[in-house]
């Protein structure tokens, strides 16, 4: 069982299938039964009937984009902060609640990994007895608990690095002799060539789990050159482990606590195995019951088992975003947030912004119409932006209906090759 985490990465399809689908009645239930907008969504549904994926696929998905709006509805009207999707507000069952840029609250739950990232981390070679140190961040967005979560689960003891900082987390690394990193690739990169630069050497860091941005063949085989064998998982504040790597570095392997689904963008409707739509997931969380909760992110289920003997569905893992909502430097960033700019600097027009560069190296552009090339003007979106998605980013002024009437304001033309 060593290259597996337990038994049930190997089960064959028809088990996995007939176990996920026989969970799902009272999954459905619970949402239905404790959640109020869950109760609203489901009221003509009879928790009872959803057997399979034929009726799976007749619930309505809720978006990222349109859970946002709910939470924010609900605040407004004095409703809970999580739009009526949660099961608990506050209590022992939810010890913590984060928050991601938009504004949109998530729940943490008392189980152990809540987010199930522990088999991730197996599957990237973290055992128990090790060290992880995780840069991901512990101020306001659930990243750092997440895998901090899994980490501990798995046996390991975690050195709470969060972002930042850089001299000193290698510090921190060098001197506890850090087995196993966990964060984005690119802050990954940054400690790797910190470290070139000073001329510390890093032995005993052999593996990394990586998350946040895409992960590109050259930065994974650059990480490589330096000792370090990184895997990418996919995962999400609202959903926990979707999939992760293996050593096979074949796809992404769907976690074992998801139902997911690949549907037409802008519909609820699944599509033939192989081609590129919505990823749409079901998960089981008691806290959190999200349904058929469409991610905004495109990819693909591929043929066949896992090389390693792993029989889940695999995906292609991240292949863009079904609508504009994108992620820079491991921050979702939402056209709304583009709309709130705009609503505190009078004067400004249409705006875009621009995300270029290659990935692991964003580089975050705001174009905005404006009647006069003010610099107070320039500065100001600059920091407006910072407060609002908390990213920096350069800042051009445009003359008035110069940007195109297209109904985009969040253009992303990196590279992913």
């Amino acid at each position: 069982m060593d290259t597996f985490y337990d038994a049930l990465e190997t089960r064959d399809a028809t088990s996995r299938e007939r176990a996920l689908f026989a969970a799902l009645p009272a999954q459905v239930a619970l949402a239905r039964q404790r959640s109020p907008a869950f109760a609203r969504l489901l009221a003509d549904v009879d928790p009872a009937t959803v057997q399979d994926r034929a009726t799976l696929a007749r619930l309505p998905v809720t978006r990222k984009a349109e859970l946002l709006a709910l939470q924010q509805a609900s605040r407004d009207s004095g409703g809970d902060a999580f739009g009526g999707f949660a099961t608990e507000v506050w209590g022992p069952v939810m010890p913590r609640v984060f928050a991601s840029p938009g504004t949109l609250y998530e729940p943490d739950g008392a189980r152990p990994d809540h987010w199930r990232m522990a088999r991730a981390f197996y599957a990237a070679g973290v055992r128990a007895g090790q060290l992880l140190h995780n840069s991901f961040s512990y101020h306001f967005v659930p990243a750092g608990a997440m895998m901090e979560s899994g980490a501990q689960a798995l046996g390991c003891t975690v050195f709470p690095g969060g972002t930042g900082q850089t001299e000193q987390q290698l510090q921190a690394m060098v001197e506890l002799r850090a087995d196993a990193y966990v964060g984005t690739p690119s802050f990954l990169r940054i400690l790797l060539e910190k470290a070139a630069e000073r001329g510390t050497a890093l032995p005993h860091l052999r593996r990394a789990l990586v998350s946040g941005e895409a992960f590109p063949p050259s930065l994974r085989d650059w990480v490589a050159e330096r000792g370090v064998r990184a895997f990418q998982c996919y995962a999400s504040a609202d959903l926990g482990l979707i999939a992760y790597e293996t050593e096979a570095r074949e796809g992404l392997v769907l976690d074992e606590g998801v139902i997911l689904e690949i549907v037409r963008p802008g519909t609820g409707e699944p599509v033939a195995d192989g081609e590129v739509g919505e990823v749409v997931v079901t998960t089981f969380n008691p806290v959190y019951p999200l349904l058929r909760f469409g991610t905004g992110d495109l990819s693909a289920v591929m043929p066949g088992p896992c090389p390693t003997g792993r029989t889940n569905t695999r995906i292609r893992g991240w292949m863009g975003r079904a609508d504009q909502t994108t992620k820079v430097r491991g921050m979702f960033v939402h056209p709304g947030q583009v709309a709130e700019i705009g609503r505190r600097v009078p004067g400004v027009g249409r705006m875009r912004l621009v995300v270029s560069g290659e990935m692991a190296d964003d580089r975050l552009l705001l174009r905005a119409e404006c009647a006069s090339a003010d610099g107070g003007v320039a500065l100001r979106l600059g920091e407006v932006v910072r407060e609002v998605t908390r990213l920096r980013a350069e800042v051009e002024l445009c003359a008035l209906g110069s940007l195109p009437n297209d109904g985009k304001v969040i253009e992303d033309g990196r590279s992913y090759r």
